[in-house]
């Protein structure tokens, strides 16, 4: 049977989250180790009784083959951890989805995406701001990620689409369960120039409680996240804490103090958020000005043994390039070739005069 049959029942089973997926793949050694795992050996793992019932009942409910077939006739990719196209961004946030059901394409070149949303009752003004800064981020090469709720969302999914660019959505519902039902043909064309995501097994009906979980992946999926239009009240502020939990930059665009759906949008502004005027503002803060060069580099140059070498001995603190030549045993200028070519790639980014961070 398919591995991946084995992340679909963990998925399933209810109380098992990422943390205590992780215990028990390192309790276990394997996916199929650990769902096939005793009693003694999931206690040891650290679950709790009820998580513990709740993996068992699955053990027993669930015919995993039937699961995988399920998946495949639907032509739906299920990405885990294990995978190497699980998107970069996403990865690195705290406790990232172990699944995600993809219907549609992940690029390598997604790692450069924004995130827009905002209310789903947007005035004239906040559509066209969406409008613009959606159609001009794709333009720039850069993937726009939102949700598919009405207003805001469908406008950032649109432009970006029409702009011929990329845009990502993620569901609180399975990738089967197109909501609102009134973006169906949105969804197919995101499948057919983008993607549609969800941490949620297919037939999972849209729930309330799903959605600000799926907002943690809205966020995780981007660079920066862009909140056109929000009352005090909106889930797009959900989006935006988690974003700043997640150390992403947040936007916000201004709008009138006497207007309530900008009420959220001038008191994040307040509290330290981008104010965004032009897309310019997005693109210089987050470097996303040569993303096009970027790719072209991405595409004509593969990664290659140098790159990983370099790449496993940097991190968020900058390093001098002697001291990376040292560890990496590496001759200078191929060292300093592979960071000059690494930089346009947009893997690492230089903070100073040789001394580099990875990105």
């Amino acid at each position: 049977m398919n591995p991946k049959a084995y992340w679909i029942g963990f998925n399933k089973a209810r109380g098992i989250g990422a943390v205590r997926l992780n215990q028990l793949l390192a309790t276990c050694g394997s996916i199929e180790a650990a769902w096939r795992a005793p009693i003694h050996q999931l206690q040891q793992a650290g679950l709790d009784r009820r998580s513990l019932e709740s993996l068992l009942a699955a053990r027993q409910s669930l015919d995993l083959a039937a699961e995988w077939e399920r998946v495949q006739r639907a032509g739906i990719q299920v990405i885990t951890w294990e995978d190497a196209d699980y998107p970069e961004n996403l990865r690195h946030i705290d406790n990232p989805p172990p699944v995600l059901y993809v219907r549609g394409t992940l690029l390598a070149a997604d790692i450069w995406a924004v995130g827009i949303v905002g209310t789903r009752r947007a005035s004239t003004y906040g559509r066209e701001v969406a409008y613009q800064l959606a159609r001009q981020l794709a333009q720039a090469g850069v993937t726009v990620v939102s949700g598919l709720a009405l207003g805001v969302d469908t406008v950032a999914h649109k432009a970006a689409l029409e702009a011929g660019g990329r845009s990502l959505t993620v569901l609180g519902s399975g990738v089967d369960q197109i909501y609102p039902p009134e973006n169906r043909g949105l969804a197919r064309a995101l499948a057919d120039q983008g993607a549609v995501i969800s941490e949620y097994a297919l037939g999972t009906r849209p729930d309330a409680r799903n959605f600000p979980p799926r907002n943690r992946i809205i966020s995780g999926l981007s660079k920066g996240v862009i909140i056109v239009e929000a009352g005090v009240r909106s889930g797009a502020l959900i989006t935006a804490r988690f974003a700043a939990d997640q150390g992403r930059d947040v936007f916000a665009v201004p709008g009138s103090i006497l207007h309530p759906g900008s009420a959220g949008c001038n008191a994040l502004i307040q509290d330290g958020a981008v104010p965004v005027v032009s897309v310019q503002d997005v693109l210089a803060q987050l470097n996303l000005e040569r993303v096009h060069q970027h790719k072209e580099v991405q595409t004509i140059a593969p990664g290659d043994a140098g790159e990983a070498a370099i790449l496993s001995l940097l991190n968020g603190e900058p390093q001098h390039m002697d001291d990376i030549i040292r560890r990496a045993r590496l001759p200078q200028t191929q060292v300093a070739g592979l960071l000059t070519l690494m930089e346009l790639k947009g893997i690492v980014r230089q903070v100073g005069v040789q001394h580099y961070v990875r990105k």
